[in-house]
């Protein structure tokens, strides 16, 4: 039992050596940092992430905005959407890019959550994401909401912060990045790169200029 529990542990050290911190930056069409793109890496290897993405969340919808505006979840994740707002609000669900939502099959789906009582917590709903590949969200009372989900079939996967930054440790050998945006409508090329010379850095830079969100 003991020699198992030695080679597991040295098999997970091995690993974690094995992973290279890689930085990749997203620009818009000006030069300027994006904030909420999707850094997709995908790899051939079969290693554990050592900071797997979430498989549940919490997105609110609050001021007539769906917060986060944009959530990164690993398959099967399960969301948990709160109306903070004392009014109504749907949560209808389609693949992002469909000029129309779609109440077919495909990952689909609508909610009705109730306006949040005064001095009580916001009602609820719950919905699952197994399907690979990004969501829209939209409310069918109020137009202009719209929020994404993507969920990522490579565990190594990132959120871009406000400096247009995002950070992730990545098996050594060859990889290849991409970026999801939701104002993207046209894939941008991937970008073929080779780890495990050491921290790494790499830059893409969007077709378009996001718009600006409401605050």
């Amino acid at each position: 039992m003991r020699g198992s529990f030695v080679a597991f542990a040295s098999a997970l050290l091995c690993t974690l050596c094995a992973a290279t911190p890689l930085q990749v930056g997203v620009l818009d069409k000006d030069g300027q940092p994006v904030v909420d793109a999707v850094v997709v890496v995908i790899t051939a290897s079969k290693a554990a992430p050592s900071r797997p993405l979430p498989k549940e969340v919490t997105i609110s919808q609050e001021k007539m905005r769906f917060v986060p505006a944009v959530s990164l979840v690993a398959p099967g994740a399960k969301a948990h959407f709160v109306n903070n707002d004392p009014w109504d609000h749907h949560v209808r669900a389609s693949a992002a890019g469909v000029a129309q939502f779609d109440a077919g099959p495909g990952g689909s789906f609508e909610l009705m959550i109730s306006g949040k009582p005064e001095g009580k917590p916001g009602k609820t709903a719950d919905a699952i994401f197994d399907k690979p590949g990004a969501v829209l969200l939209g409310c069918h009372l109020h137009s202009s909401m719209r929020g994404h989900v993507y969920v990522s079939d490579s565990p190594w996967a990132a959120l871009t912060g406000p400096d247009g930054l995002a950070m992730l440790d990545v098996p050594d050998g060859s990889a290849s990045i991409k970026v999801w945006h939701a104002d993207q409508l046209i894939d941008i090329a991937p970008l073929q790169v080779m780890l495990g010379d050491g921290p790494a850095k790499a830059t893409l830079q969007l077709n378009v200029v996001p718009r600006r969100k409401r605050i």
